[in-house]
């Protein structure tokens, strides 16, 4: 039997069941939650619709936290069902996460996912819209970008979310949050401490993510332009975000040492220090199968991040996580 490089065994029909059966379960969820934020006055109980897409993503991040990255960050760069839906996902993604590191009280964690989900719903097919088209905006879609957050209030309400901290966390995640940064967290109340969080991850998520106006950042320039020129390690979540997800997450390029350009699997021993695998070599040209590389051990370092846009060749998702899990000697599901 051949194995991929590095060593790591082709797994057999069980585990690629697991694998195949993840990738399907990730497009289904963004499928599902399209359907949702295009049509909530038509959907039956949106309400309990959100909170079942929330319990769905619980289950798949509880799987494998680093394949979760890969792949939303594989989402938001590739934005198959629309810009809105992915951009949702993604950011209720790195919430949960982040309310897992915080160690946010439940409550608090479900009212900060389920705005994530639902924060531009009040501009859904506009937001779709503009994500492919690169002409200037108008004054009358300028006015519609402006009072999306607070008709995505109201709009919820009226599909009947009762849930004050979800709706306020929707009103204002782009009310200004400068001040707050210098605050900690456990200080401010919670309708602040989710409203900065949650404006924190769609600031982050939407520098990194492309659209037909320009090209996605790279995921460091994504995360220098959320922190500022001027941080100070009081700003709890840019730097919590640093430290849980790395610079560069799974799901991301990089360049090597060697030329090579490769694409981040997993967060490794540490965020600094990524299992990545080569794709494309110094001379332009793709290798017949991935290599992989622990950069914690020296031989291959990373010296920069690659917006997505620098990479013409696509990925085999079910290839990449598949390499990344057996790299870390893990299944899926494992502890880790």
């Amino acid at each position: 039997m051949s194995a991929l490089a590095g060593n790591i065994p082709i797994v057999e029909s069980a585990s690629r069941n697991e694998y195949e059966e993840l990738l399907a379960q990730w497009g289904d969820m963004q499928a599902t939650l399209a359907f949702l934020l295009r049509r909530p006055q038509q959907t039956a109980d949106f309400p309990t619709k959100i909170r079942q897409c929330d319990q769905w993503l619980q289950e798949m991040v509880a799987q494998d936290v680093d394949s979760t990255l890969y792949l939303i960050f594989q989402l938001a760069s590739t934005n198959g069902t629309g810009y809105s839906a992915s951009h949702a996902l993604v950011c209720a993604s790195l919430c949960h996460i982040l309310a897992q590191e915080l160690g946010l009280p439940r409550n608090e964690r479900d009212s900060l996912v389920r705005a994530a989900f639902t924060m531009n719903i009040g501009m859904t097919e506009l937001q779709d819209e503009l994500a492919e088209r690169a002409d200037p905006i108008t004054a009358q879609q300028q006015e519609a970008i402006n009072r999306h957050a607070e008709k995505g209030m109201a709009l919820l309400e009226h599909v009947g979310v009762a849930d004050d901290l979800w709706l306020d966390s929707v009103a204002y995640h782009h009310t200004p949050q400068r001040d707050r940064a210098r605050e900690p967290l456990k200080s401010l109340q919670p309708e602040e401490r989710l409203t900065y969080i949650l404006a924190s991850v769609d600031r982050y998520a939407a520098f990194i993510s492309p659209r037909k106006s320009r090209i996605g950042r790279s995921a460091t320039e994504s995360m220098r332009a959320l922190l500022g020129k001027n941080v100070s390690q009081s700003d709890e979540v840019g730097f919590i975000l640093v430290r849980t997800i790395g610079l560069c997450p799974p799901g991301t390029f990089v360049k090597l040492d060697n030329g090579d350009t490769a694409i981040v699997l997993r967060r490794g021993e540490s965020t600094s220090f990524p299992i990545v695998a080569s794709l494309i070599d110094v001379d332009g040209e793709a290798y017949p199968e991935p290599e992989l590389h622990y950069t914690v051990h020296g031989k291959r370092r990373v010296i920069n991040a690659l917006p997505s846009s620098a990479v013409s060749m696509g990925t085999n998702h079910y290839t990449m996580v598949r390499m990344g899990l057996m790299a870390a000697g893990r299944r899926l599901g494992s502890p880790p």
